[in-house]
Parts: structure tokens; sequence; C-alpha cells
């Protein structure tokens, strides 16, 4: 892997609505591999490499689930709102960077008796988004002269990486960043028209990828953005969805949008005779920048790809690096062969 270009992917913070320091690293990443980058209102980055035949929209989106500060008590402890969908269980204690005048560091918490004065009953209940707040560890003066209300709080580790493995917060979606740039970077001769859009806002409601792909106009829409692993105990096989270290994710369909048949059958091929390995999945839960696309202007042919991904939206998101480099084939190896592509029903 380019270790550097995905820890800087990973560490950079931009939640919904707030992307602007990711989205400056992703300008600057992209910019040397098509021929034009524009920012459109919204803030998506829309890059274009030109060429003939279908145009082909690739999505994937830079925003992350985070929180906004809505509150700053007398003593200087924060109170927040989430943005985008968070499990509350895996929150506590954990490091956020709040981005105020300056950056901070702090530590949520949960509104409650330290573990050791806790009841049996208090001990079984779980954490509320509302009954937990962030403690800056600095005096309320100061920190009521560095956070105001509004300001974005994105959550604050080190990713680990290893030959096999990769793990930090925001794989949703840093890691189909990652994918989007690397096969760019190696597929140099294609010949199709590519609008590579960098969205904002999908983890609030697509909503970068519904304006985008109403200016995009494609042909064919593909959505990069992991998909779950859930191959751990306490889940059914039946229930796993995708299993890390088996391959890239082809979806098949989610709560949002069904894959387009012809393009799961077009990509199958292509991993079958690349040697690539792949899994089909089905999501019951969530969504991707697809939906939007699919149901740009009269209608898109769209599909999913990207890694399987455990432990989504938590700070320790975990993929597989064999499963990042067969996304990365893939969809270099459709991209250099595009230009040959016929959907008929």
């Amino acid at each position: 892997m380019d270790e550097e270009l995905f820890r800087n992917l990973v560490t950079t913070p931009g939640i919904s609505g707030r992307e602007e320091r990711i989205r400056a690293v992703v300008e600057r990443e992209i910019e040397p591999l098509v021929d034009e980058v524009r920012v459109d209102r919204m803030g998506n980055i829309i890059a274009l490499r030109s060429g003939s035949g279908p145009r082909v929209m690739l999505c994937a989106h830079m925003d992350a689930i985070g929180f906004l500060v809505r509150h700053i008590d007398d003593d200087g402890f924060l109170r927040i709102s989430r943005v985008g969908g968070f499990d509350p269980r895996v929150l506590v204690m954990q490091r956020v960077l709040v981005q105020g005048k300056e950056d901070l560091i702090g530590i949520i918490s949960p509104m409650e008796k330290p573990i050791h004065l806790l009841d049996e009953e208090d001990r079984k209940k779980s954490p509320k988004i509302e009954n937990l707040f962030i403690d800056l560890l600095r005096p309320a003066d100061e920190v009521k002269e560095l956070v105001s209300v509004g300001d974005p709080v994105s959550l604050y580790r080190e990713p680990l990486i290893t030959e096999k493995v990769v793990v930090a917060p925001y794989l949703d979606n840093r890691l189909s960043l990652y994918v989007l740039l690397e096969a760019l970077k190696r597929a140099t001769n294609t010949k199709i028209e590519i609008q590579a859009v960098v969205s904002v806002q999908e983890e609030v409601g697509v909503r970068g990828a519904i304006t985008s792909a109403y200016d995009v106009n494609p042909d064919i829409g593909i959505a990069l953005d992991v998909t779950i692993a859930a191959d751990v105990p306490g889940v059914d096989a039946s229930d796993r969805v995708t299993s890390m270290g088996r391959g890239t994710g082809l979806g098949v369909m989610d709560s949002m949008a069904i894959s387009d048949p012809r393009l799961v059958k077009h990509f199958r091929d292509i991993a079958d005779a690349e040697d690539i390995e792949y899994q089909l999945d089905i999501l019951l839960g969530g969504g991707t920048d697809a939906a939007a696309m699919q149901l740009a202007r009269a209608g898109v042919p769209v599909i999913t790809i990207g890694p399987p991904c455990r432990y989504v939206h938590t700070v320790n998101e975990a993929a597989h690096v064999e499963d990042i480099e067969a996304s990365v084939r893939l969809l270099e190896e459709f991209l250099v062969n595009a230009h040959d592509l016929t959907l008929e029903w």
C-alpha cells in the first residue's frame, strides 16, 4: 500500500457538511491524474478525464460520521449532536478532535458515576448520545474562548497498518477514496470519459451524489464504498454479508438501490478473467451513492464495489490489504476496457 496516502486520508477530519480539510487533500492527490478538477456549489469534487464512449461516473464520498458541538456548559464540558449513524456503545472514553479556533483533543465520557460507585442496575444500562459529554481537560473560560456551538468533532486515533490489515477510524469511506486514487494512477491508458466525483454528505442522505449525478449525467454509475464484513462471533453465516480476506465486494442490492444485473455480470467476468477474488453482497440495511446516481435524470445503471470492512462506524474499522488490492485491480481493469462495454437487455 501507499502508506503515506492512506494515512493522510484516514487521519484528516471531514465530517458531513464540514469536508473542507479532506477536500483539500483529495484535490491535491487527484489533480495530476485527470484533465480538469472543479468543486461544485455543494462542495463535491468533480474530476474529468477526457475520452469518448460511455461517460462513467465514479463516486466515492469523502465525508465521515461525527458530531457537532451543541452546548458548552458552565464548567467547560461539551454536549454533542451526532452527524450520521453512531452506536453510542462504542464511544465511551474515546478520544476526539474538536475543530475550534484551534484543534483540541478531548475525551467522550458518559454522564454517570465512576464504575466503582455504580449499582448493579446502572451498570447494565447502555449509553445514549444525549448522555455523553466531551471533556477537553481545560479550564471553562479557555474552552469557551476556543470552542463554539456548531464546531465539528471527529474521532481521533492513529491508524494501524500491517502487511495484512489496516485498522483506523473512517475507513468508511476514506478506504474507497484510496481505491479511486490508486486505480486512476494505474489506469493510464483509458479511452472512456471518466467523471470521478468525490462527494459530500453521503452519511446524511447521499446529498452530494444527488446533485453531482444530475450535473454529470452519466451513462454508467459506479459507487465506491466499503461493505459490511460481519464475519465475527455472534453473527450467523447467512447474515455476514461479506468476509474479510476473501476479495472485494460486488454489491448486488442494498436498502436503497439494486445494482444493474448487466454491470454485476460484467464485473464478475472481469474478475474471473483476471483472477481477482470477489464476493457478491446483499446489504439489508444502509446504502451508498449508487442510489442517487441510479435515480438521476432519466435513470442510470449502477453498481457498488469496495472492500469488506469490519466494525464499520466505530473507532477501529478494519480491512484486509488483499481485499483493498482486489478492489483497485478490479476498478483499474474496468476503466481500461470499458470502451468495449455494451449494456443490452
